[in-house]
């Protein structure tokens, strides 16, 4: 099948997007209102850019009528957030958090997911999260207008949090027992427990 995407509706070309760019690593990302409501919602298109200077970017899309939001309009008052790394116990409490509540309601509460505060910035993170990254406003850049347009927003990270039970008795990061969990297209996810290695390539010899 060939496809045009001049020819596709911008739920169609979401469709086809969401369910080839597999699997999508998701950001739980908690941001902090105006008047002091904390908002967490899940974004899968989401991923690092870059360590120097050490940057993550996810991309919230406006809603149905055109409009940022809350976690944009959030991020764009206070210029902070978190990004909450969701693993599979907790995937459900995420899901939770996907639906649309009104600006005034504290996704925290209404999904039940407890808040611990955070080092750097005002946002509270995830309570019981086993790694979360928060960071301040680097960038925003409007990808376009309307409905479903994408905003890239870019943050700098200013503090990790790594729990312990990640690491074993020699204080050795222990990539397995970050159970993250990544996004597929529909209502699929993925797990990260299968798990193979590939040996880097050799590096080529240059003359100087």
């Amino acid at each position: 099948m060939q496809l045009d995407p001049e020819q596709l509706s911008v739920r169609e070309l979401y469709s086809w997007m969401v369910q080839l760019i597999t699997p999508r690593p998701i950001a739980w990302v908690s941001t902090l209102s105006e008047d002091g409501v904390a908002n967490l919602a899940p974004y899968s298109f989401f991923n690092g850019v870059g360590a120097n200077p050490p940057l993550v970017m996810f991309c919230p899309a406006n809603n149905r009528c055109g409009e940022a939001k809350d976690t944009l309009r959030n991020v764009r008052n206070s210029g902070e957030f978190v990004v909450n790394m969701v693993t599979e116990a907790m995937g459900e409490q995420m899901n939770q958090t996907a639906a649309e509540y009104a600006p005034e309601t504290d996704e925290f509460v209404a999904a039940g997911v407890g808040k611990t505060k955070s080092s750097q910035v005002q946002a509270p993170g995830v309570a019981g999260c086993k790694a979360s990254l928060e960071c301040r406003l680097h960038q925003i850049l409007e990808m376009g207008q309307g409905p479903g347009a994408a905003n890239l927003v870019i943050g700098r990270i200013v503090w990790l949090h790594v729990a312990a039970e990640l690491f074993n008795a020699d204080d050795e990061f222990i990539a397995e027992r970050l159970d993250t969990i990544g996004r597929l297209g529909g209502n699929a996810y993925s797990r990260t427990r299968d798990r193979f290695e590939l040996e880097r390539p050799p590096q080529p010899v240059h003359d100087h």
